[in-house]
Formats: C-alpha cells, structure tokens, sequence
C-alpha cells in the first residue's frame, strides 16, 4: 500500500475511535437503560476497532488477525444493539424470553460460522499474500445480515417512533453498506482497494453525528414491538424452502458430475422431483399446522397471537350467507388446527339439543334431551371436554357420561359447549387436530371465550328470524285490522239499506242502488279477502282524476243525514295514488265528519287547488276538538271515542297521505266544528286517468 495512503487511513481510524469515543462517553453516566448499554458497547468496540486498524496501518500492517478480531467485535455489537433497538429483549424484570425472528436466525448463523472459522483459522482476510474467498463471503454475510435488521427495525415501527430511530438506521445502515461495498469489490478483484479501504474510517466517522441525533430521541426507543404471527410464518416457510432448494440444488449438481452419460438426466429428474415434493410439503394442512404449533411454541411466550386469531374468527363469523352454524364450527375449529366438526343446539321447546350443522364431517341425526347427565354436566362445569383425556382418565370429569351416539362420530377429540348467561346454548363436537396440540389453560381459555362468543352469534340469529317471523305477524294483523274497520264500514251501510228496505222495497229506483250497493261491497270483500290471502299483486300506483274519486266516495255517504255536499272547484286535478285506498280514506274521513255532526248541521267537501297541491276540504259544524285531543288521541292507533270504533280510520288515513308524500292538516274549535284538509301532490304528466271500480250507488234512502 503507497505510504501516503496509509497515513491518510492512520488518520482516518484514529479519527472515527475518537467520534465513536466522545458519542459512547456520557453513556457511561446516563440512566442504565437497555439500550444506553448496547449502544455503549457498540460504541466501545468501534473504538477498540478504530484504534486497532489506525495503528496497524501507522505500522504499515493491513489485515492483522487483532484487526480481523476487531472487526468481528464491533459487527457483532452493532447487531446486538439493533435487536435491542428493534424491542426483541424485554425487561428483566418481565423474565420473558426471547422472541426470535427469520432475520435474527439468519445473523446468528452468519456469526456463529464466522467464530467457527475463527477457530478453524479461516478468518484470516489476506492469505498467501491474497484475499481469500471464504474470509471475504462471512464479511459480505456479516454486512448482508447487518442491512437486514436495519431495515428490519426501521419498517416495524409507527409513523411516531419511525421519526426517533430514523437517523440511528441511516447511520447504521452506511456502516454495513460500506463493508458490503467494499467486500463485494473485493470478492470481484480478488484484492483489497487501498483507497476504498483508507477512506472506511471517514465514512464510519461520518454516521457518528446521526447516531448521536437519534440518541437525543430515545425517550421513544424503548416500545417494545413484535412480528405477527403470520409473518414469522410465512418467513420461516420461504426461509426453509429456500434451504431445502439450496440442498437440493447441490444433490443435483453431485448427480450431474459423477453420473456420467446420465448425469444430466439423473439432476433434471432429482430436481423436479423435489420441486414437486416441496410444493406437496408446502400444501399439506398438516405441515402447516405443525409448522404454526411449532412456531408458537419455541419463538413466542403465548401460543396465539389474539388480535390475528380475533379477527380471523370475527371475519368468518360476520360472512354473508344463512350457513351461519357451519362457519361457527369452523371458527372455533381453526383455534385448535381441528379439521371438521359438527354443532348441537338447543331446540324451540327447549327439551332437546338437535343436531343443527356440520363442517367438513358426517351429519349426525342423533339428539340429545336437555336434561340428560352429559347436557347437565357440560352446562353446570362449562368445561372442554377433551374426549382422549376422557377414556385414559375419566374420573377427571366427576360425572360425566358420554352420550352412546357419540361412539358413532369418527375421530371425535373435543366438546366444546356454547355457553350464553350462564346457560347451555349448545356444544360443538371437533375432529383430531392436524396435529398435535397440547391442551393448556391457554387453549381452553380461548375455547371457553370462542364458545360464548358464537353462541352470541348464533343467538342473535335466532331472535332475528324470531323477529322476522313477530314482524310478518304483525304486518298481517295490522293489514286484517285495516280490513276489519273496512268491513264495519259496509256493514253500516248494508244495515242502513236493509233498513229502508221495508219501506222502499217497492221502488224501482231504489231496488237498483240496493242491488248496485250490494255489488260495490261484494268488489270490496274480494278485494280484501285478497289482501289476507297475501294473493294480490303489488299496488301500482295510477294517475287519478281526483274529482272521480271525491265525488264516488261522497256518493257512498249519500245515504246518511246530514247529507254531505260537494264543491268541486277545479275538475282538472290528478294525483299519483291507488284509487281503491285513496277513495277510503276520503270516505272514513267524510264519515266521522257526519257522525261528528247533528242532522240539523252541514257537512261541505270542497276540492280546489293549491300551488302545486291539491287540496280536499272536509268541513263539519260539529262537535269540534281540542287542541290536545288532536295533538295527543286523534292520530293514536286503537284509540276511539266512539263506542263501536277501532280508531284507526284517522292513523290510516294520516300514514297512506305520508305515503303519497302529502299531508293531513286539522283545524278544530270545539262546539264550532273541525275541518280537515288532505293535500296531495299534483301529477304533472298526461296520463288518462283510471277507470278504476264502478261507478258509485246513489243514496240507499228515500228520494
């Protein structure tokens, strides 16, 4: 190496022993922290390496085995300091164990081969005068490995603690970088580039002042943070496959060399052959599950990682569909790798559990009563019953007796029972896992929680198809109430026929609106036998001449005294409505109004328009209403004054004018009368207006 550029390098590791220096000296002070240790540490083999490569390149010595010793300390130190910095080690005080990762795993391979040739007497850099390949790859791994828990620290924090350690990473990061960059040339020239090597020390100088950045912000170093589950998983299985490729590769290649004329058709066949066993392997059910239990057991203190294994069973309880039972089994199946299973419920009546779904299992028809000693025991203890722990030691379930159906179901392993306010809601039967699980507290703990939560789920089904069924009940009773107001209504007006019939039997005129009358009301009946039939068709609304209607329905109170009168002033109007419905309303509330009001009194309709509404006056000079008597009894359903009434002709009345998207307005003194004003929305296209019933009988009295 030129003498100049061995001063510059003497300099240049004196330089960054000193940074590093003057960064891990008021460690030595500071609060004893986790990380103050580790990054006191680091600091100190930085220096021990600084210090030792400036000398040796003062004495014009590169690459002495102190140097080499140095540089495999002060790597290693880094990398602790990064786990530490990444929250993998916990309070002492916690004694919780290490939670391992793919990239950790794969450092201390790299570290634990480089001691490995320590000792073996390959770590040497220079050898016969040249770099060897072997020294120059374990340093490429150490640099690899070191970039790779940077990026490993840096990506798994929050937004918040990204900004504490970013500098740290940076910092960190070029050291490892450099090394890389200077032995991936190395490795390529085989040789060692003096100025690349001379300037290492400045640039590792230079990471100092961001260290010392990221040190004034480590208040927020210390959240601890952990890899999910699922992606320990997943980097285990690549991790693996990528060892077993490598194997595989390397068998293949020894196939080809000594395999001779077959050598190259015995490696494509071993290749491909273990490409397809990895993808069986890697598919199987079984290895997965074993994988997970495996990974649960050795890299983390619980066996679950709850909010995954929430979600998860969340999101299959919440999936669209009426299989609601099937994706209950498969939802505390999955707690416990479980490969099928089959759900007990407990009936309407309440007697029985019956057999309600099955998931990837036989369907059993076999019931069990409620009273029986294997619902009491499930019920009253809420235990799990684990069916193998039964047969081996079956005095450690007291009184349990096991059902004889349940000799019937294959492979059967667990019950866990679906417990719902302290009752048994029902039980779930669960197949031999994929592989083994151990049952502790955990385990059951989850069951126990997983089991009241479905029968929650499945509960709130039940009432809600309880309620569908309550609701379709009332909506009919509701519809047969409406129709049983209708019915008194032509029962009225038959009675009232059928009373005049004595005295105007033989009156022509009045022998055809008796038999017109009786028409009309069997068209009405029909009508409504259809509704409780649930036979009609949808009602379609048509556009109305709505003077048609008015004076059809105040035809059909011609009748009654005082007899009601009609104004129409503006024949033009239309309305978008059902004539049937719209034509009822009008007359239940012309007829309160004549039976509000004494024979001597006047009962006056008035159609007229209003804007863009179209108004239907009802005016009376009855009795009247109070201001509270309509704000607080007219428009309550099944509340009447009237002896004989239902009161629901006004709620009615009231609710399809909503639903034309008009309005019902009251106006009433009492003792002076009450006018009602029903406005409706005027149809604005020239539609012809329906024909709609027959027309309307005259009176049914006397002429």
């Amino acid at each position: 190496m030129d003498v100049s550029l061995t001063s510059i390098a003497a300099y240049s590791y004196a330089l960054v022993a000193a940074c590093f220096l003057v960064l891990g000296a008021p460690l030595a002070v500071r609060q004893r922290r986790r990380h103050d240790v580790a990054l006191g540490l680091a600091c100190l083999a930085s220096v021990l390496w600084g210090v030792a490569l400036a000398w040796e390149a003062a004495y014009g010595n590169v690459w002495s085995p102190l140097a080499d010793g140095a540089e495999l300390l002060r790597n290693a130190a880094w990398s602790v300091f990064l786990l530490v910095l990444h929250g993998h080690f916990t309070d002492p005080a916690s004694r919780m164990p290490l939670r391992l990762q793919p990239a950790l795993v794969l450092g201390g391979l790299v570290y634990l081969v480089c001691l490995v040739a320590v000792f073996g007497g390959h770590w040497s850099l220079v050898q016969e005068g040249r770099p060897g390949a072997l020294p120059i790859a374990l340093r490429v791994a150490m640099a690899v490995s070191g970039m790779l828990l940077v990026e490993l620290v840096y990506r798994n924090r929050t937004l918040h603690e990204r900004w504490a350690v970013k500098f740290a990473c940076i910092g960190i990061g070029a050291m490892f970088a450099y090394d890389f960059y200077l032995y991936s040339h190395t490795l390529l020239f085989r040789s060692v580039d003096a100025e690349i090597w001379a300037a290492r020390g400045l640039v590792n100088a230079l990471t100092v002042p961001l260290i010392a950045i990221s040190l004034g912000r480590s208040k927020l170093w210390s959240s601890p943070l952990a890899v999910s589950r699922r992606a320990m998983f997943h980097s285990a299985t690549l991790f693996g496959s990528a060892l077993y490729l490598l194997a595989m590769g390397s068998a293949g290649y020894y196939l080809r060399y000594f395999g001779g004329s077959w050598g190259t058709v015995m490696q494509v066949t071993f290749l491909f052959a273990a490409v397809i066993l990895l993808a069986g392997v890697l598919f199987s059910g079984s290895f997965r599950a074993r994988l997970k239990v495996f990974i649960s057991k050795h890299f983390y203190r619980y066996n679950y990682d709850y909010r995954e294994e929430w979600m998860r069973f969340t999101r299959t309880l919440s999936k669209p569909g009426p299989d609601l039972g099937e994706r209950a089994i498969e939802a505390v199946a999955a707690l416990v790798e479980s490969p099928g299973g089959a759900l007990w419920q407990r009936a309407e009546g309440g007697a029985r559990f019956e057999p309600v779904a099955s998931w990837q299992g036989p369907a059993l028809a076999a019931s069990e009563p409620a009273d029986s000693a294997f619902c009491q025991f499930l019920e009253t203890s809420q235990w799990v019953v684990d069916l193998h722990e039964y047969a081996d030691h079956p005095e450690k379930y007291e009184t349990l007796v096991l059902p004889a159906w349940l000799a019937g179901y294959p492979r059967a392993w667990l019950i866990v029972p679906l417990i719902l306010h302290g009752r048994l809601f029902g039980f779930v039967l669960l197949q031999n896992p994929r592989s083994p699980v151990k049952l502790n507290w955990e385990v059951i703990d989850v069951l126990e929680i997983a089991g009241s939560q479905a029968a929650s789920q499945l509960a709130q089904q039940d009432a809600a198809n309880a309620l569908m069924v309550a609701r379709q009940f009332e909506s009919f009773n509701r519809m047969s109430t409406f129709v049983v107001h209708d019915l008194k209504n032509l029962v009225l007006q038959l009675s009232l026929m059928n009373a005049n019939a004595a005295k105007h039997k033989d009156n022509p005129e009045f022998q055809a609106d008796m038999l017109e009358t009786v028409d009309y009301s069997v068209q009405k009946m029909k009508i409504m036998l259809q509704k409780l039939s649930r036979t009609d068709n949808a009602e379609q609304p048509l556009a109305l001449a709505l003077d048609q209607v008015v004076t059809q329905a105040v035809a059909l109170k011609a009748a009654f005294e005082p007899r009601p009168q009609l104004l129409v002033e503006d024949p033009a109007l239309r309305v978008l409505a059902d004539r049937e419905r719209l034509e009822r309303v009008v007359g239940h509330l012309i007829q309160n109004a004549i039976e509000a009001t004494p024979r001597t009194g006047k009962v006056a309709i008035r159609l007229l328009r209003k804007g863009h509404s179209a108004v239907i006056e009802i005016a009376d000079t009855g009795e009247g209403m109070s201001e509270e008597f309509i704000r607080e009894r007219l428009f309550k359903p099944f509340d009447s004054t009237k002896s004989a009434g239902m009161g629901i002709g006004v709620f009615e009345s009231r609710e399809y004018i909503h639903e034309l998207g008009g309005s019902l307005e009251v106006s009433s003194t009492p003792g002076a009368g009450t006018t009602f004003r029903v406005l409706l929305p005027l149809h604005q296209q020239e539609t012809p207006a329906d024909g709609g019933m027959q027309r309307a009988p005259r009176a049914q009295g006397a002429a």
